[in-house]
């Protein structure tokens, strides 16, 4: 027993690590019992377990380890932190619980497995489980087996991963064990249950028995799916989904599921890739040229045998492929034929995707060889192309496809048709785009009408089958030409057809939601790897949720079908028959007044007018739908028609076809009858305007493509130039308003060729005009029509071309008329058209098909051994390509030749291969995509070679075929991994940089993207540095695209040392990542235009400058408090913001939108600049500053520094700048012309207060493109630089900023150059700069840059620096002297011999006013100087008529203001709250809160007034030196206890304050020693409690410091091997223990402000969190020591200021993506010990600091957005708060909220508002115990019985330890509303001490209310209740008497007493307050000097220090007083303590 004693003492930890088995089983029990009992599942007590599970489940003793597993299965449930040990456990439960004898322990085992697949560590415990497989023992091996298919049929194959399983399963059924056979049966059947036939490939090599077995049981099971029935913790939605399906039967989904199903596995997956290269006969390729039939046979077997193979290894098939192809295109026995064919279609079923390589070369050879008579041959080649289709695309088959389809073979075209039918079988709406099945369509239609019946019989079922996938609408269009009879057929067709899987399609025309589910659907599993079905599910809802294609960005398949095209109605409208003469006067008599009709064709010209108006007048009132129009225009075109001679008449005749076009159904036949007419007056003065009005008329109804086709083919026709030119502008101008879409360009060359050579200028002038509209949409392809023109003209062309370029082409203002029906639908199938028009621009250029002129000849050249002959084969075809210049796809067998040589032994071919493959870019545009795979990828390889030449060649190469071909292609498949899998540093390094500049531009990217992460981790730990840059480079590119989960699941598989480094860099990548790019809009033809003219990348920058601008707008303007003067902005920003929305809205609002834009610029800019300029100027990337400064900072870039800039720092600085500037002013800021300079700082001062807050995010690199303006001499530019310089420092002061030191170091060394510039003007707006400088950078950092001024050798720089620095000293004291004033002023005294007059004045100026603030101690402090320098000096000192004494305060005051304003180095953003500052001169903050009275306003003063104050004030040093020392007596600390002080500080007297300063700025040192020497000596003195006074004034300062190194330890130490971490842990000790000095002392504690504190919080918060600091030794200690010192600093420091900072701090975690959520929770732990602290607290705190927290934070953080986080606690924090508050002060709390602005805005009043109304209803009659004042002033007339129940209640708080403050303070304000109250009965009984204590409590809160020094009255309380007897609390009370009476003795004094409750009877009393600095009697305060020196700086700090919490007590008499009461109340204090002394 006595031992069960000893370990039942033992916390349950230890007792479960217990040696006894008792004691663990009984440790186990409580785990069990503690683990259910804990709800927060991420409590620190989890964390004390983490290593102990696995010893749980292993436990050697049986009993015990049941127990264990239990406890284990409770804390994998409940536990955040469970998933870190599932390794471990797991696998200690295969080896220790799988083996047990007890069936309950291994049900535990099981059940322990499932709970980590649940909490989503499903991999782990797979592999753990099939790591058990191998064991020897088979009762593990079952019960591993079991365990999976147990996960199985509960998990589901998505999240059981089935392909390791399957691999292993073959092996389990040859085990000899029988119940190790017998489980692997089960687990096969529910395999089979989930992937059906998918498992049978890999189990047919198992023993036929069980096989046969197998069968059996796979046919009894149900053919329904089975569902998933356990979900994993992110699944919730899903299980809630299931039960509720449970509920109702769930029956909904079954198809859905079903289809799923389908494709959840693919049998291909779970193959092994079989590896046959190898493997082929050696003499394969001689046996297969051979001439003997029977041996070319012998080859193809063997290579049959090796493809039967199901999946085979990736490799280069290239040789074989090209031998293959031989056969069936050139053998003539067609067994082998056959044969080939087959092998051919094994290989595409073998390698899939990685054939698609191959498919370009192989697809025309047998659609060729399809000619062939024999039905065995034509299926194999059937088999064959089906197969390689299945492994690329349509589109990449198109060219081929089509060019069989007029083969004048019947066979050929009815295989190729019957290819396609099979083909589209497999397609769906998405990957049959109408740019695909247009051009196959068209085809289709020729041969419906053949004369073979086969082929007519095959384009029927071709497509019928398009129409079942894509939907009748779809293809309709293309079927216009078609009678009845053969659309009948085709629908037959139709209807027969049957897709795979049995989809319905979009036949019918319909496109129902029902529809339209199985066409969005993946293809089938045999037609690519199936993926998750998330991405089909995705595009589904995509198409179900959209009404109508609108504008839209998905589901353009659904565009396309849905609706009619324009083109449907002009086909109709084609075929309209022509009407006779009379049928049109039968219904022209209809519509018309006879008398119009009559005098049509009358003599005389008045008549025809009146005829006219009457026929306009019946135009005008004409039903659209009643209207003949074709009728109309044939009446008008009566005689004398078009030949009309009378103007007026003509006029008339011209806007009535105008009319008619607009308001009728107006068809080309009706076009086809006035165009002539229109065309032959185009040209007439008079008439021209009307014709061409009705010409855009005609255009709007017929389309602008077709009217433009016909009218410049009749103008060209004719020969009149004028009507020819006029034609020309005409379409020029339509070209504008139209857009470009659907423009016949082949049709308009060569009339514009005719047109350039005619000889009259006008045409050719006009020619050359309409050339510059139509190079708006085509861009430089356009030229390369008319390179054979003469220079001259071809230079004419160039200089439009020039006039154009940069512009962009403007939005469309037309559009042809659409079907009002249909006209949603139209708005989509337009929207498809511009879509795909950028590809038909290059599509219209005219190409050659140079496929014969790549000959075998050629090839067998390029091939050659001899490499001269290599190269004549290279001439020949680059040749060939130059001479062709536009080309189509098909280049033979060119591809492979040129591959072999981009890996020539002799590199001159090599460069040679690239630039003809550069050559092709250019020639074949977008039809390069087929060749990518087998030419594309071989260029990267050549990215590896050695030569730098060479690779940057290819990187030129590869960028070209880019521009063509898009990433698409280059992304999908394995090819990019590949390359990335060799080892070359070269290679890696391009590649990856070309990614990283790729990759941000794409809106988004293939899935296979993925398969290269594992080989960018590789590359992130490559030995090559270069490599390692740019795979951290590449990193957020990745990430934008795959996000930051899917790449931290992938580091998964990596080793742990190398993942906890790559989780690193992932994180740090995390804060960089770019925003995805939008989607680009579209508006009309803009979408065409810009899609052929710009590059992808440009269009992408656009979408990329526009998105964050919206985000700044929302996020941005809640991040600072609002200001009366900040209220305009945001609304415009608002505007803004919506304006560049709007473009993508419709075509006409979008077009006004631009051009209203357009209109507020420049009218010289060009419409693409005005389009461009009219976003944001700045993008505001997130962290983009704080990883500049980092990166500056590892030396990773080079560090601004320069005498002066070279080009690699300009080329850096553009680089960093071109992610967050617009491209447009970036260029403008780089121009060579600096007008253009100009002209960008006038935009940028433009948009400075709208993008304030984009600005400061760029501010350093602005600041650095403002250094080199300062190198140039133009001093146009520097004037303006200046100019925008003031602006931008107005701004930041305004904004609140602090410059950081990284931008300071960066900047203010070059400024300080200008100050020595020649031009007055210059050097006085410089002055001006540095003096603004100093509001937003401290005086005391400026000042070292102006004393590394003085050093220049520039005469006027070194005087202005030497003036500047005295100005500094006269308005900051001599604290701003750095780094000791003795040390600059020698170096300033220096000057005083210099050459130059102005150098020598200036410096004697500086010195004067050292003496105005220091007096005689400068002579001290300058040094020896020479005779005649000293005389100089004090000549000019006596002149000087400056007095000594003014200095003081003013310098006191000063660098109060600096040390109020510290900068963080490291933070981008610096908000100073608002009364963490009230020193600050500038006066924005008071403006922006003006109306609220705690604000202090001493320094709103006027200077002379305070000046003459101060004179009156330092009268007193000797009165106050005589009496302090008797004074302060009763309080001095006894004598023993004075420890001596450090040497630093003994002469206090002489510079106190700079010696402080010099210590403080030595504890950031980044040598630990230096730092741990100076943390000791201000230890030493923060101990002596006489001395530690000497450290107020400095507690921000000393703060500052030592975050500083604690982040200098986190960012470098830590991670820096090199440091000794002994070291570290000294130096944490010694911040620690300075840190607990500091904030044991209330007084210094209370000094700290809130930026300070926030930044101290997050820096202690961030060190309790480091895993680091645990690995090491004695880091434990350190946490524990950080834990204690943070609950120190929520205890000591001024409450206000700390609440203010947590809330502070809590909003910026939050906001902060970056930022850990443990973090943020410990921040929210902080606010809760606070909250619960605040019922002692709440007088001292003031509350209206800290409602306007709270309303900043819920305008960052709306009700709305706070529910959306992952977490629900910083709302019920909040709650908290607001309802603690509420509760502690009633319906007062809403007289605490007049520091926010707007207040009925608020949604913190509201919430207030609502919350006192509650607990108003709630407490009913009750009393309010909570707060007896509001009850108190609720009632004037109370019962005698209530007033005594609340003044009991209030001599309770008074008795009690914790309220006795609170219960003072309301018993005073009882008193005061009810003066007669007789608190006799109260008193009576207590001890005379207690009352006493009363009376003297109240008479300190009236001296507090009256402004008195504030003395806090809560130090001692009697510990009693009111009846207790005197003799016993005289007894309790002993040791705190003693204390009362010292305590009240310095009272009488008037002197303020700040220390704190004791928290028990025997603690020592704390130390005494700041003024107890001058009672230390031998060592200090007995120095007269010492008091002299020392007054009025400790009398200003102290006096500053009581205001303020005055003011925050919220006394308004106090606030509301003038700003001169303070320095008034310091004297009537000095006078008060002389008066009771005398």
């Amino acid at each position: 027993m006595g031992d069960d004693s000893e370990w039942m003492k033992l916390p349950i930890d230890q007792k479960c690590e217990h040696k006894v088995w008792k004691a663990r089983l009984n440790g186990y029990e409580e785990a069990l019992k503690l683990f259910q009992k804990i709800e927060d599942e991420k409590s620190p007590e989890w964390g004390k377990y983490l290593g102990l599970i696995k010893k749980f489940v292993t436990d050697s003793n049986a009993v015990a380890q049941l127990k264990g597993l239990e406890a284990a299965l409770a804390f994998i449930e409940n536990a955040h932190v469970a998933g870190k040990t599932t390794g471990e456990v797991v696998s200690g439960v295969v080896t220790k619980v799988f083996n047990q004898p007890k069936a309950r322990a291994k049900e535990l085992g099981m059940d322990i497995c499932l709970m980590y697949i649940e909490i989503e560590k499903g991999e782990v415990v797979q592999d753990e489980l099939l790591k058990g497989l191998d064991n020897k023992n088979p009762k593990i091996v079952v019960a591993c087996i079991e365990t999976l298919r147990k996960a199985l049929s509960e998990f589901g194959s998505k999240i059981v991963t089935l392909k390791p399983v399957v691999k292993v399963l073959p092996k389990q059924f040859e085990s000899r064990e029988k119940a190790v056979r017998d489980e692997s049966k089960l687990l096969a059947v529910e395999i089979y249950k989930w992937i059906r036939d998918a498992l049978r490939p890999p189990l047919q090599n198992i023993n036929s028995v069980q096989l046969k077995e197998l069968e059996e049981e796979w046919v009894k099971l149900p053919p329904s799916p089975p569902k998933q029935t356990r979900f994993l913790r992110s699944q919730q939605d899903l299980k809630a989904k299931f039960e509720q399906q449970q509920a109702q039967g769930g029956e909904q989904s079954d198809g859905d599921e079903e289809e799923e199903t389908a494709v959840a596995v693919d049998p291909y997956d779970l193959l092994e890739p079989v590896e046959i290269l190898s493997k082929m006969p050696k003499d394969f390729y001689e046996k297969i040229e051979a001439k003997k039939w029977q041996e070319r046979k012998e080859a193809l077997e063997a290579v049959e045998a090796l493809t039967k193979n199901p999946k085979l290894e990736n490799g280069d098939y290239g040789d074989l492929v090209r031998a293959l192809k031989k056969v069936v295109g050139k053998d003539a026995n067609v067994m082998l034929v056959s044969m080939a064919a087959k092998c051919l279609a094994e290989l595409a079923s073998g390698l899939r995707k990685k054939f698609g390589t191959y498919a370009g070369q192989v697809v025309p050879t047998i659609l060729e060889k399809f000619k062939e008579k024999k039905l065995q041959v034509v299926q194999s080649l059937q088999e064959a192309i089906d197969a390689i289709f299945l492994t690329t695309t349509l589109q990449n088959l198109s060219e081929d496809i089509l060019g069989v389809m007029d083969n004048k073979n019947p066979s050929i075209k009815q295989q190729a048709s019957l290819f396609l039918a099979r083909s589209f079988r497999h397609c769906t709406q998405a990957t049959l785009p109408k740019s695909v099945l247009k051009p196959f369509c068209a085809a289709l239609v020729k041969q419906v009408n053949d004369s073979a019946l086969e082929v007519r019989d095959a384009a029927f079922e071709a497509l019928g089958t398009a129409m079942k996938v894509v939907g009748e609408k779809a293809v309709n269009p293309f079927l216009a030409d078609l009678d009845k009879l053969k659309l009948d057929k085709i629908k037959e067709c139709a209807d027969k057809v049957e897709l795979p899987g049995g989809k319905k399609g979009a036949a019918g025309g319909g496109l129902s939601a029902g529809d339209k589910k199985p066409a969005a659907k993946a293809p089938p599993a045999a037609e690519a790897p199936p993926k998750s079905s998330a991405p089909p599910k995705k595009s589904q809802t995509a198409s179900v949720s959209k009404p109508s294609a609108g504008p839209a960005k998905k589901g353009k398949p659904a565009s396309a079908a849905g609706g009619k095209t324009k083109k449907t109605s002009d086909s109709k409208e084609i075929t309209e028959a022509e009407i006779s003469p009379e049928a049109c006067e039968e219904l022209a008599a209809a519509v018309l007044p006879a008398s119009c009709l009559q005098q049509l064709d009358s003599g005389n010209w008045k008549e025809r007018l009146a005829s006219m108006e009457e026929f306009q007048r019946a135009v005008e009132t004409m039903d659209k739908a009643a209207m003949p129009c074709q009728a109309l225009v044939r009446m008008l075109a009566k005689k004398p028609g078009w030949k009309e001679t009378n103007f007026q008449v003509m006029q008339m005749k011209l806007h009535i076809v105008g009319l008619v076009a607009q308001r009728g159904q107006f068809s080309k036949t009706s076009a086809s009858v006035v165009l002539d007419g229109l065309v032959d007056k185009i040209g007439d003065v008079k008439c021209g305007g009307n014709a061409k009005s009705a010409l855009t008329a005609i255009g709007e109804t017929c389309s602008l493509p077709w009217t433009a086709e016909q009218v410049v083919s009749l103008v060209f026709a004719q020969k009149n130039p004028k009507n020819q030119a006029e034609t020309l502008n005409w379409l020029a101008n339509a070209m504008k308003e139209f857009g470009f879409a659907g423009i016949n360009v082949k049709g308009f060359i060569n009339n514009v060729k005719t047109a350039l050579g005619a000889t009259n200028p006008a045409v050719r002038t006009a020619a050359i005009t309409l050339l510059g509209v139509m190079y708006l949409y085509m861009g430089q392809p356009l030229r390369m029509f008319f390179e054979d023109e003469k220079p001259a003209l071809l230079a004419q062309i160039d200089a439009e071309f020039e006039k154009m370029q940069g512009q962009s082409p403007p939005a469309p203002i037309r559009a042809t008329k659409k079907a009002t029906a249909e006209e949603d639908g139209d708005e989509g199938a337009e929207q498809d058209e511009d879509g795909g028009a950028g590809q038909d621009i290059m599509d219209l250029l005219p190409r050659t098909d140079i496929g014969d002129k790549i000959t075998s000849d050629l090839v067998s050249k390029i091939e050659d051994k001899n490499w001269k002959i290599r190269k004549e084969g290279l001439d020949e075809a680059a040749a060939i390509i130059s001479e062709a210049k536009f080309i189509t796809a098909n280049i033979g067998e060119l591809p492979l030749a040129l591959k072999g040589r981009l890996t020539d032994s002799n590199k001159i071919l090599v460069q040679q291969t690239l630039s003809i493959l550069q050559q092709l870019a250019t020639a074949m545009g977008p039809g390069l995509k087929q060749h990518v795979k087998v030419l594309g990828f071989p260029v990267i390889t050549v990215l590896g070679d050695s030569k730098v030449n060479l690779r940057t060649a290819a990187m030129a190469t590869l960028q070209a075929w880019v521009e063509q071909t898009g990433m698409k292609d280059w992304l999908e498949g394995e090819d990019l991994s590949e390359e990335l899998k060799r080892e070359n540093p070269f290679l890696r390094q391009e590649v990856l940089g070309w990614l990283a500049e790729k990759l941000p531009t794409l809106r988004s990217v293939p899935g296979d993207l993925m398969l290269c992460v594992p080989q960018l981790f590789t590359c992130l730990e490559d030995r090559n540095a270069d490599v390692r840059k740019k795979a951290q480079d590449a990193l957020p590119a990745f990430m934008m695209h795959l996000g930051y989960d899917k790449m931290n699941k992938a580091t998964g598989k990596l080793k742990p040392a190398s993942k906890d480094q790559v989780v690193a860099m992932l994180e740090k990548a995390r804060a960089v990542m770019p925003a995805k790019t939008a989607a680009p809009t579209k508006t009309g033809g803009k979408g065409s235009a810009e899609q052929s003219r710009a590059p992808s990348a440009s269009r992408a920058s656009e979408d990329f400058t526009d998105k964050p601008e919206a985000k700044k707008v929302r996020g941005g303007a809640a991040k600072k408090p609002p200001s009366p003067t900040e209220e305009a902005p945001p609304p415009s920003k608002e505007k803004e913001c919506n304006g560049s929305k709007k473009p993508p809205v419709k075509g006409k609002a979008a077009a006004g939108g631009q051009q209203g834009a357009a209109g507020k610029k420049p009218a010289t800019k060009g419409l693409k600049d005005d389009e461009d300029k009219s976003g944001p100027i700045f993008v505001l990337v997130p962290n983009a500053k704080e990883q500049r400064m980092k990166e500056e900072k590892q030396l990773k870039i080079l560090k601004w520094n320069f005498i002066t800039p070279r080009d690699e720092y300009v080329e850096q600085l553009k680089t960093q700048m071109a992610a967050c500037f617009a491209k447009w002013l970036l260029d403008e800021m780089f121009h060579f012309d600096f007008q253009r300079q100009v002209k960008a700082i006038g935009v940028m001062i433009e948009r400075l207060n709208t993008e304030s807050e984009a600005t400061i995010s760029c501010l350093d690199l602005i600041l650095k493109w403002i250094t080199l303006r300062f190198f140039e001499t133009n001093t146009t530019i520097l004037m303006k630089v200046l100019e925008y310089l003031k602006l931008l420092f107005t701004m930041l002061n305004r904004e609140n900023y602090h410059l950081t030191e990284y931008e300071a170091n960066s900047f203010v060394p070059y400024l300080i150059l200008k100050v020595g510039e020649s031009k007055d003007v210059v050097r006085k707006d410089v002055r001006v700069i540095l003096s603004m400088l100093c509001k937003v950078y401290p005086a005391s950092k400026l000042f070292p840059f102006l004393m590394d001024g003085t050093k220049s050798k520039n005469s006027k720089q070194r005087a202005e620096c030497l003036e500047e620095l005295g100005c500094l000293i006269e308005g900051y004291g001599m604290n701003v002297c750095q780094p000791t004033p003795a040390k600059s002023l020698k170096e300033i005294a220096v000057h005083i011999g210099d050459r130059d007059t102005s150098v020598r004045n200036a410096a004697l100026n500086t010195v004067v006013a050292v003496y105005n603030v220091c007096g005689e101690q400068v002579y001290k402090l300058i040094g020896n100087l020479s005779e005649k320098d000293m005389s100089m000096l004090e000549e000019r000192i006596k002149r000087s008529a400056k007095k000594t004494p003014a200095a003081p305060v003013k310098q006191s005051t000063a660098e109060k203001t600096q040390r109020e304003q510290p900068t963080n180095p490291n933070a981008t953003f610096l908000r100073k709250p608002a009364q963490e500052d009230p020193g600050k001169l500038n006066q924005s903050r008071q403006n922006a809160h003006s109306d609220h009275p705690s604000i202090p306003k001493e320094f709103q003063l006027d200077l002379d007034m305070i000046e003459q104050d101060q004179r009156s004030v330092c009268e007193l040093p000797d009165l106050v030196q005589h009496q302090l020392d008797e004074l302060l007596e009763p309080v001095m600390i006894p004598e023993p206890k004075i420890r001596s002080i450090s040497p630093h500080f003994d002469d206090l007297h002489s510079s106190t304050a700079s010696t402080i300063n010099f210590v403080i700025s030595q504890v950031a040192s980044g040598d630990i020693g230096t730092s741990i020497q100076a943390l000791a000596q201000i230890d030493e003195v923060l101990r002596q409690e006489d001395k530690a006074d000497v450290m107020s004034g400095h507690i921000d300062q000393l703060l500052i410091a030592t975050i500083m190194q604690l982040r200098l330890i986190n960012s470098t130490h830590l991670a820096d091997d090199r440091v000794d971490k002994k070291d570290l842990i000294k130096l944490y000790s010694c911040i620690m223990g300075n840190m607990m000095s500091l904030f044991s002392m209330e007084t210094l504690a209370r000094e700290a402000s809130i930026g300070v504190l926030k930044d101290l919080m997050h820096s202690l918060i961030t060190l309790m969190l480091d895993s680091r600091v645990e690995d090491v030794e004695d880091g434990t200690q350190v946490i524990r020591s950080v834990n204690l010192l943070v609950i120190r600093v929520l205890e000591h420091s001024d409450q206000t200021n700390i609440f203010s900072a947590l809330l502070v701090l809590l909003q910026d975690t939050l906001v902060s993506n970056a930022g850990s959520l443990k973090v943020s929770e410990l921040v929210m732990k902080c606010l809760w010990r606070m909250i619960r602290f605040l019922p002692e607290n709440i007088n001292s705190l003031n509350l209206d600091r800290i409602l306007l927290d709270v309303h900043n934070f819920m305008k960052v953080f709306p009700k709305e957005k706070l529910k959306q986080l992952k977490t629900d606690v910083p709302h019920r924090t909040l709650k908290t708060l607001c309802h603690t508050l509420c509760k502690l002060t009633g319906v007062k709390i809403l007289d605490h909220l007049s520091m926010i602005e707007n207040r009925n805005e608020s949604e913190l009043e509201a919430y207030l508002r609502r919350v006192v109304k509650h607990s108003g209803n709630l407490s009913g009659t009750k009393s309010d115990r909570g707060n007896e004042k509001s009850a108190l002033g609720t009632d004037d007339r109370m019962s005698k019985a209530k007033v005594s129940d609340i003044l009991s209640e209030i001599f309770k708080k008074i008795g009690s330890k914790e309220n006795t403050k609170e219960g003072l303070t309301e018993l005073y304000e009882y008193k005061q509303k009810y003066s007669d109250a007789d608190l006799e009965p109260f008193l009576r009984n207590t001890s005379q001490f207690f009352q006493s204590y009363v009376e003297r409590g109240l008479r300190v809160i009236e001296s507090e209310r009256e402004g008195k020094p504030r003395i806090q009255s809560s130090s001692v309380i009697p510990q009693h209740n009111v009846e207790s007897s005197l003799s016993s609390s005289n007894e309790e009370l002993k040791p705190a008497v003693y204390y009362e009476r010292l305590k009240i003795l310095r009272q009488r004094q008037g002197l303020e007493n700040t220390t704190r409750a004791l928290s028990s009877e025997d603690e020592p009393p704390q130390r005494p307050a700041i003024s107890s600095l001058l009672s230390s009697k031998p060592s200090v305060a007995s120095s007269t000097d010492m008091l002299h020196s020392k007054l009025s700086q400790l009398k200003e700090s102290r006096e500053l220090y009581q205001q303020e919490h005055n003011t925050r007590s919220g006394s308004p008499a106090r606030a509301a007083s003038p700003a001169t009461a303070n320095l008034d109340d310091l004297k009537k204090r000095l006078e008060r303590i002389k008066s009771k002394r005398q």
